[in-house]
């Protein structure tokens, strides 16, 4: 009834595409992610309760898998663009399209979106050849690593975390960069 364009988005399109198990998926929305939570939270029995983030624009409901007691939880927000100070990891945010969105993601791997729209239900969006860096184990940033990095050095250790976690190469520029932004960590 919103007609908002809405996509799954991240980890939850990378853990499924390796088989690996997840209990949370994020849903990037063309509008207001919150009002969608909202909405969606209606369509279950008993509804789930909305927990709002309201500083990031988010909100999160948590639902039961099946009959077992196992949660999923799913996280709602608006698609965005983001700008950094250089002394801070926290951005600004803008409202945005899916393309700013997937720009804004720390990985290629974390870059896939799959869409929940009715006129393309199921089909993979990748700008930056996620499926391809899947496929042969790499980690590499969707955009110019220094400014990945710089913007926010968290994506450092994350990289550092999925190499560990999934087993991937960390990808020569990328692991440059890493080391060239190394100080950032700080902020």
């Amino acid at each position: 009834s919103l007609k908002i364009d809405c996509y799954v988005i991240g980890g939850f399109v990378r853990d499924k595409i390796l088989g690996r198990p997840t209990k949370d998926m994020d849903i990037v929305c063309i509008g207001d992610g919150i009002l969608l939570a909202e909405e969606v939270a209606k369509q279950f029995s008993p509804q789930p309760q909305v927990n709002f983030f309201k500083t990031f624009g988010t909100a999160q409901l948590k639902v039961h898998l099946d009959v077992s007691e196992e949660l999923l939880e799913i996280e709602f927000v608006g698609a965005r663009k983001e700008s950094y100070n250089y002394d801070s990891r926290k951005p600004t945010v803008s409202t945005g399209s899916l393309e700013d969105d997937q720009n804004r993601r720390d990985f290629t791997i974390n870059a896939l979106a799959i869409s929940l729209n009715k006129n393309e239900y199921g089909k993979l969006i990748d700008p930056f050849n996620g499926m391809e860096d899947l496929h042969n184990k790499i980690l590499k940033t969707p955009l110019e690593p220094d400014q990945t990095f710089s913007d926010d050095p968290l994506r450092m250790m994350r990289a550092c975390r999925f190499a560990s976690q999934l087993g991937f190469i960390i990808e020569d520029g990328t692991l440059a960069a890493i080391s060239r932004n190394a100080q950032r960590i700080k902020i």
